[in-house]
């Protein structure tokens, strides 16, 4: 059974920088995507980045490109969202998601398998 699991959320300052990871285990197959979402209280799940890991491409939303980068150490399975010059604007629990047939997509329903999230608040 595929799974996915976050870590690497926390508290931190304005203008700090995190490393969420997004470690994927029980794979039997090498072509897939992973996204990174984002949920803040009382809003809509929002897609922030997206990863094939096995192709090296990636997508991210306007809102985060010049300040949030996606990446992958494919031997380890794992997918890095790095978040720099962080705002209050970013706290929100933060998801990785797992797309089995390899698309690119920052829509949430193009995920079929999802992490518990972790917590990112970021204090002004």
């Amino acid at each position: 059974e595929v799974h996915v699991v976050e870590s690497g959320g926390g508290l931190v300052q304005a203008g700090g920088s995190l490393r969420l990871s997004c470690v994927v285990s029980g794979l039997t197959f090498d072509h897939y995507s992973i996204g990174w979402f984002r949920q803040a209280p009382g809003k809509e799940r929002e897609g922030v980045s997206s990863i094939s890991p096995s192709e090296g491409r990636t997508f991210s939303a306007d809102s985060v490109k010049d300040r949030f980068t996606i990446s992958s150490d494919n031997a380890k399975k794992t997918v890095y969202l790095s978040m720099n010059n962080l705002k209050p604007e970013d706290t929100a629990v933060y998801y990785c998601a797992l797309n089995s047939w390899g698309a690119i997509s920052l829509g949430p329903h193009s995920y079929d398998i999802w992490g518990q999230g972790t917590q990112v608040t970021v204090s002004s």
